[in-house]
């Protein structure tokens, strides 16, 4: 740096208010604001991501972290040794923190900012005395438009301090404004992709295409809900294996628009559907067939097509239910964030729908046709979690299984790995999972060969982690790292226009599951289930109703479908306010209520809510039996 630079910029340093023995920025954001940042330059964290990772494993061991901040010089995300990260978290240097010149005086973020090129400052060169024992170079980063948009950072100890740092760091720009551009270059393309999609999307026939040599090439969504096949599991299939007859449906094609009724089926479901068929052929300039569009639509007298419609195991965005604004943006922001390689940390009480977010995220990203391996860090002993995470070798302990056994991460590779209440995760584990999380390998229990991993994490949890973190129950690195993408899920007394949406829906959905009929609810009863508070949310609430269904059993008189919540037995607790409780409640009922919250707080895990209650899985079981508590 010049000199002349330097001394301009402690001269602001000086008129910002700044003083040389400052130790913290002035302006560090918590909680939501540090959170609409982040959501904020979400696109900028994720491209940065695996640019950062690349620069920092250049670097790794040698006392450096890396640093990005956004245009007003807030760090977005922080990536170094353990050693060096640690003191730059006692100086708050964290996620939230501004490091422009007006908050925290001359250094290499901030003054890049402010004279728009990159910049190397090093020692008593920056303005606050606690940065003399570091050398920082950075340069800024602009979008395809050229706006700053942020800078890149790569901070040591002072005795470090190397112009070729420097050089190292305008590369890594470079790198993600190329990714910028290819980014918006892709967003074009999707959108006009997906312009085109939407359009077929919206005829309510099936519609797919098939090449000159007989393959599938695409097929559209109501094609794909007809026969009950995702679109993965179609393209590259050959037609006569699609549709029952294709030789001789062919055979008589004339270029007329043709129309046959015909039985077809996915030989592989052996699901047999009749439908109507309009062929029509693709020519090209020399009149030669290039292929072929297929029009079909199933005969309305068939019903079975609900049966054989898609996959029960993994919830999709479309699946999942709500109206309140908030959410709706919620579920716009995961749905936007869905295919990037980002971490992902979701936060909410238990029975929220954690689970549902996660599996909706994997089945909208890239991996979807890869493993969905969730693990439930809560409810596995601490003397196991670690095989059940990276595997183990045989006679890596007594009672190994022969041939060793692979742990989650293998199985996720390639896919997506949820780790479910991870604040529950013990403090040993945490370390072994930040370096894989950095390292991308990692060992099996009581082996000596590495392992490459590929895996998407997508983590969640029903604590405060940033208490826990200041409890020193979880790292604080840990929890930066995993924190790259938040999404924080509302309990259900903050979406109450909600409730009646999922009232329908389990209705509807149990009375099937039960070969029951669905009843209405009186208006008194709706209003009761409104003004409940649902410590267990959603899952409470569909336990609630599977309670309300099978109880129509006990009913003497079945003739009516519109049955009020009063003809039924055992509901009060769930509806009554506190208030028009007896102080005194009944032994029986106390009991119930505390194994209800228990069953909540462990996902209906029966072991691990058995475990708590200290209690065995048999007399668990006859308990609920007794209380009709649904398993």
């Amino acid at each position: 740096m010049k000199k002349d630079t330097i001394i301009q910029s402690h001269d602001r340093s000086r008129a910002f208010g700044v003083h040389t023995r400052q130790t913290f920025s002035s302006k560090i954001l918590k909680e939501e604001a540090l959170e609409k940042v982040l959501q904020r330059n979400k696109l900028l964290i994720a491209l940065s991501e695996p640019i950062i990772n690349n620069l920092y494993n250049f670097v790794k061991g040698s006392g450096f972290f890396g640093i990005l901040t956004d245009a007003q010089g807030c760090i977005l995300n922080i990536m170094g040794d353990e050693n060096v990260l640690e003191i730059a978290f006692n100086l708050d240097m964290v996620p939230g923190a501004y490091m422009s010149e007006q908050h925290i005086g001359t250094n290499a973020m901030g003054t890049a900012l402010w004279e728009k090129k990159p910049v190397q400052i090093s020692g008593d060169e920056h303005y606050v005395k606690v940065y003399h024992r570091w050398t920082c170079s950075a340069a800024p980063i602009q979008d395809p438009k050229g706006n700053i948009i942020g800078t890149l950072n790569l901070t040591g100890f002072s005795n470090l301090v190397h112009s070729h740092t420097l050089g190292m760091v305008v590369s890594a720009v470079q790198s993600i404004e190329l990714a910028l551009k290819h980014q918006q270059s892709k967003d074009k393309l999707l959108w006009s992709r997906q312009y085109a999609d939407t359009v077929i999307d919206s005829i309510p026939k099936g519609i797919l295409t098939v090449s000159p040599r007989g393959f599938i090439k695409s097929i559209n969504r109501k094609g794909q809900k007809i026969v009950g096949a995702s679109k993965d599991h179609l393209i590259g299939m050959r037609i006569e294996k699609f549709f029952t007859d294709w030789t001789k449906i062919k055979s008589s094609f004339s270029d007329q628009k043709f129309r046959l009724k015909s039985h077809t089926y996915i030989q592989q479901d052996l699901q047999r559907l009749e439908i109507s068929l309009e062929l029509y052929p693709i020519f090209d300039a020399r009149e030669k067939e290039k292929g072929m569009i297929c029009i079909f639509s199933e005969v309305p007298r068939i019903s079975q097509k609900e049966q054989v419609s898609a996959q029960h195991n993994m919830y999709t965005f479309d699946k999942i239910i709500g109206r309140n604004k908030k959410f709706l943006n919620t579920l716009e922001y995961a749905k936007q964030i869905a295919n990037s390689p980002s971490t992902v940390l979701i936060s909410g009480e238990s029975g929220t729908g954690k689970e549902v977010f996660a599996q909706s995220l994997h089945q909208a990203s890239d991996r979807q046709n890869h493993p969905f391996i969730p693990l439930n860090c809560g409810a596995i002993p601490k003397d196991l979690i670690e095989s059940e995470l990276f595997g183990y070798e045989e006679g890596a302990f007594t009672g190994a299984r022969k041939g060793g056994n692979k742990g989650k991460f293998e199985l996720a590779h390639k896919g997506t790995l949820f780790l479910d209440e991870i604040g529950e995760m013990p403090l040993f584990m945490q370390t072994n999972l930040l370096r894989v999380l950095e390292e991308r390998e990692f060992y099996r229990v009581g082996g000596e060969k590495k392992i490459p991993v590929d895996v998407r994490i997508i983590a969640a949890t029903n604590k405060d982690l940033r208490r826990e973190v200041e409890k020193g129950n979880f790292r604080k690195d840990l929890y930066y790292r995993i924190n790259v993408l938040p999404l924080s899920l509302a309990p259900l007394r903050q979406r109450k226009d909600d409730i009646p949406l999922f009232i329908d829906y389990f209705m509807t959905t149990k009375s099937l599951k039960l070969g029951k009929e669905p009843f209405t609810l009186s208006r008194e009863k709706s209003e009761d289930f409104l003004h409940y508070h649902w410590p267990g949310n959603i899952r409470e609430l569909e336990n609630m109703v599977e309670q309300l269904v099978n109880a129509q059993s006990t009913l003497k008189d079945h003739q009516y479908s519109d049955r009020s919540m009063e003809d039924f037995p055992n509901t009060e607790d769930y509806i009554s306010s506190s208030e028009s409780k007896s102080p005194v409640q009944p032994l029986t009922s106390v009991e119930k209520d505390h194994i209800l919250q228990a069953l909540v707080h462990f996902d209906h895990n029966i072991s691990a809510t058995a475990k708590a209650l200290g209690i065995g899985r048999n007399t668990l079981y006859r308990k609920m039996d007794n209380y009709q508590i649904p398993h």
